[in-house]
């Protein structure tokens, strides 16, 4: 039975400490600064939810501010800081863009192999001390896509996109490992 050096109390499998607030987190991904939170078990479909919805809106309004600048019918009236304006901010919207949608495709491939971002870098040092003994690495709790997919978002996928249809999560202390299987 682990305990967590920091606040002395029983820490759960996939568990971790987090500084910041001071506890330990179920299933941690990481702090996030801008929901000022955890992201962790109880809240990674939501946070993955807000990622994907954050992407769209950014993707929508960059394409909207490009397309007005390229518009033959739309008149600056002869003002070109206002033309400037609106392509810097396009520009600001596209990189904006670029960056969650990069968020978003790395959250999609930790849940398609069952990783939290701390579990991918420990990860990477196993593989390297695996392969330095001349062994293979493999995640233990990597089941297969499908079923990775169904530990965070649920097995209705009408209810994909709701963040608050978390019925089919348990209790955040045991999880199912391919060893299992």
């Amino acid at each position: 039975m682990k305990q967590c050096e920091k606040c002395c109390t029983y820490k759960p499998p996939r568990a971790h400490h987090c500084r910041i607030c001071r506890r330990c987190v179920l299933k941690m991904d990481h702090h996030c600064l801008w929901i000022n939170n955890c992201v962790g078990y109880w809240n990674y479909k939501a946070f993955l939810i807000l990622l994907l919805y954050a992407t769209a809106a950014s993707i929508y309004s960059m394409v909207m501010i490009i397309s007005s600048v390229f518009q033959r019918n739309w008149d600056f009236g002869g003002r070109t800081p206002l033309k400037t304006f609106y392509i810097v901010f396009g520009a600001m919207m596209t990189a904006l863009s670029a960056t969650l949608g990069t968020f978003l495709a790395w959250h999609i491939y930790l849940i398609a192999h069952n990783l939290t971002t701390i579990e991918y870098y420990e990860g990477i040092r196993a593989a390297w001390l695996a392969r330095k003994c001349g062994q293979s690495y493999r995640h233990q709790f990597d089941l297969t896509v499908y079923k990775n997919i169904i530990s965070v978002l649920g097995s209705n996928m009408l209810k994909w996109l709701c963040p608050t249809a978390v019925g089919h999560l348990k209790d955040g202390m045991n999880f199912p490992t391919s060893h299992d299987s």
